[in-house]
């Protein structure tokens, strides 16, 4: 065979392609396989449960021929101290055990990442083996970025098994230690100055009698993270750590409490503004969905003390700074349009 003719034309040379790593964890969980398996599938239910979790949401949903279904989640969470979003797609298969997840598009430094929850139920035994998988790789396979990967998906693992694993030997959320309540306002103005001065958390110590200090950073845009120090009607002031997303779009703000009081194991909340039923004004609504500690109401209100009354307690101390709000959010909105 004769020999090719050489040209000016520069063959591409395809760059190789960024090593995968793979991690596993896994813990054994004293309840049915098929209550831990409703656990990991309930989304809406992930900022209650999983420590590392600020929101999540089902973007789209498809059932397929075979009885598998296919979700497209939107995430927000907290890794190594920051909190990042992505979207991923998963499959779940509650025939097989299996939920099968793959991001979409990726936060740096991850360039890619998936894995599956493989939730088992031994044979004759009351007790189901979870096993969390993860492969990723990190952009341009840098030292640091892969260091940075490694040491969240370690430690958000353990810590979602971990709960996982509390929450289904915990059993039905029907005891009284989970409960959810709001607080409205209805205001003659504009949706735009309530989210406003939702939104503008960062002038809270100037506009709000109970905030004492707020400092307010953005992790990234939409991503706020809000440090804030509220004074109580006995004069005492409490710190609290949060992160804020914020929808513009839809005028609403939805939070998770990451630092929670000794009576809670989790604290989530949201505002939303929505036009008023009679087409007058808006109605503005402070939500919080709130999780016990048994423990810890115990240790703060006494060994005698009930969930009843832990209720009450937590009730009219979130009531109270909302309902502030609201009313100084609506003070605001009606000298604005005024």
């Amino acid at each position: 065979m004769a020999p090719t003719a050489a040209t000016d034309q520069t063959v591409p040379t395809e760059r190789p392609e960024t090593p995968t790593r793979v991690t596993e964890h896994a813990v054994t969980v004293s309840a049915p396989a098929a209550a831990v398996f409703a656990l990991v599938a309930d989304v809406a239910g992930w900022p209650q449960l999983f420590g590392p979790t600020v929101h999540a949401e089902v973007v789209e949903e498809n059932v397929l021929s075979d009885g598998r279904s296919e979700q497209l989640l939107r995430i927000w969470a907290t890794a190594n101290g920051r909190a990042r979003t992505w979207t991923s797609r998963r499959t779940l298969d509650r025939a097989a055990g299996r939920i099968t997840f793959r991001q979409v598009v990726s936060a740096p430094p991850v360039e890619a990442m998936g894995g599956d929850w493989v939730i088992r139920q031994a044979d004759g035994s009351e007790e189901t083996h979870v096993t969390l998988l993860h492969d990723y790789r990190a952009v341009g396979d840098a030292p640091e970025a892969v260091a940075l990967i490694e040491s969240a998906v370690d430690h958000n693992s353990r810590a979602e098994l971990a709960a996982l694993k509390a929450g289904a030997e915990q059993g039905p959320r029907d005891d009284g230690l989970c409960f959810t309540f709001s607080d409205s306002e209805h205001i003659d103005g504009s949706a735009q100055d309530v989210f406003d001065f939702l939104n503008r958390a960062d002038l809270w110590p100037e506009r709000l009698p109970h905030v004492a200090r707020l400092d307010l950073t953005e992790d990234e845009p939409g991503i706020q993270h809000m440090e804030m120090d509220t004074r109580s009607p006995d004069g005492s002031v409490h710190t609290t750590v949060s992160v804020r997303v914020v929808f513009p779009e839809r005028r609403s703000i939805v939070y998770k409490q990451l630092r929670v009081p000794a009576a809670m194991a989790g604290h989530t909340g949201r505002w939303e503004i929505e036009p008023a039923a009679d087409g007058e004004g808006v109605v503005a609504t402070s939500w919080h969905t709130v999780t016990l500690d048994p423990e810890g109401v115990r240790a703060l209100l006494g060994e005698d003390a009930t969930l009843a009354q832990a209720r009450d307690l937590v009730r009219k101390a979130l009531g109270t700074n909302s309902s502030t709000t609201l009313r100084h959010a609506r003070r605001y909105a009606e000298e604005s349009s005024s």
